[in-house]
This record gives C-alpha cells, structure tokens and sequence, in this order.
C-alpha cells in the first residue's frame, strides 16, 4: 500500500512540475507576443513621424493633422537632396566664404567672381526625389496602412497637430500620435486584458499615457520622441 501511495505522489510531483513549466511557458510566449506588438507599433509610430517632419518642413512649420492628407503628401511628396561638389578650403573660409555664400556666387553666374573665389569646381544642386522611395524604399511599407494601428482589427492613431503656448510664451507648432495598449493588445484573452486593465491603472496613476506615444501636444513638448524613448 505505501508502495502505492508513493507511485501516486510521484504521478502527482510530476504533474504540478508540467503545470508549472507549462504555465512559464505560457508566460514567457504571451511576454514576447507582447514585445513583438510593441515593436511593430513603434516603427510604425516612427514612419509616422518621418512622414509628420517631411510634412512640417515644407508647409510653414507646420504639422498634419489629417490622415488622407498626410497620407498623400507621403505617396506624391518629394524631398530636397542637395547634391555637392567641391569643398571650401580653410583659406577660403578664412576670407568670410560659407556655403550658402560661395553656391550664390556660383548661381549667380558672374564668372569674374567665381574666379576671384576659387569656386570653378564648386557646385550645389538641390535635386528633389520621392519623399516615399527615400523614407520608405524597403519591402512591406503601404502608404495606406500608415493610419492603422497594427493588431487592432481596424483602430487607427489618433493623431493632433497644433501650436502650443510655452512656458516662457513662445508659440510653438506640436503634434502627438498615439496607439492605446487596448488597440494593440486585443484578440490576447483574458491575460491580454488583464494586462490592458494594468497598464491602465499604473498609467493613471502616473499621469502617464497607457500605451505608446510619439509626441506631446500638451506642455511636455519633447521634440516628437516615443515615450519608450
């Protein structure tokens, strides 16, 4: 009988042990599903941003707030290149010459000033290329899906552009895009909720944002970095 009792504790040691490694398991696999949401959502908030500071530096400083908008300002863009050639000497700076200066004198076409400079072999052409292909030019990227926080089933960012007043007075133009955790997180069962429900309290706790931001359309501007960041 003890003989029995044993083989039946031993039956019961080794069912809790796969219990227990198969509920770390468990944890570990939702853990990194998790990490890799988080990491789509990220690049997909920093190729909004590129597409927001493209946006801001050709329309008067200021950002986009509207997603069919900046949407096709990504598909029919263009982006300023400047192409170089020639260098300024250390003589020539000397003298008073900066870039800006020496490409005048050479679009200007006065030759007799060229000459005088040493700007025969200077050269600064802006050539303008697709804003999509330069920003954008690897395998998978949709313009379209830009809006789209990913795993959500259909949610998009929300996203603000606006000035804002700072501390010291100054009107700054700001922007804020956001993917709460309860879009990015679905479809995670019951352990995908109570994780939502978490970082919801320990957010508002804060005064934080529960999930993940690019941005700061309030009093904490900070130059559209991702408050992972």
């Amino acid at each position: 009988m003890k003989k029995g009792i044993n083989v039946i504790l031993g039956i019961c040691a080794v069912g809790l042990l796969f219990i227990c490694v198969r509920s770390i398991r468990d944890t570990e696999n939702f853990d990194a599903e998790v990490k890799a949401r988080e990491n789509v959502v990220k690049a997909r908030l920093m190729e909004i941003r590129s597409a927001e500071e493209a946006y801001k530096a050709q329309h008067e400083g200021v950002y986009c707030a509207d997603w069919s908008v900046l949407i096709n300002f990504v598909k029919t863009g263009k982006l300023p290149i400047i192409m170089k050639q020639g260098l300024l000497t250390e003589e020539q700076m000397n003298q008073g010459l900066t870039e800006s200066k020496a490409a005048a004198i050479v679009n200007s076409g006065d030759q007799a000033a060229i000459a005088a400079n040493g700007l025969q072999n200077f050269r600064r052409d802006t050539v303008w290329v697709s804003l999509q292909d330069s920003l954008y030019n690897y395998e998978g990227f949709e313009a379209d899906s830009m809006r789209f926080i990913p795993f959500s089933q259909g949610d998009t960012f929300e996203i603000i552009a606006c000035p804002n007043t700072t501390r010291s007075g100054s009107i700054i133009q700001v922007m804020e895009c956001c993917a709460p955790d309860s879009s990015f997180l679905k479809g995670m069962g019951k352990q995908g909720d109570r994780l939502i429900y978490n970082r919801a309290e320990e957010a508002n706790a804060k005064g934080a944002y529960p999930g993940l931001k690019i941005g700061d359309a309030g009093n904490n501007w900070n130059n559209n970095a991702g408050n992972w960041e």
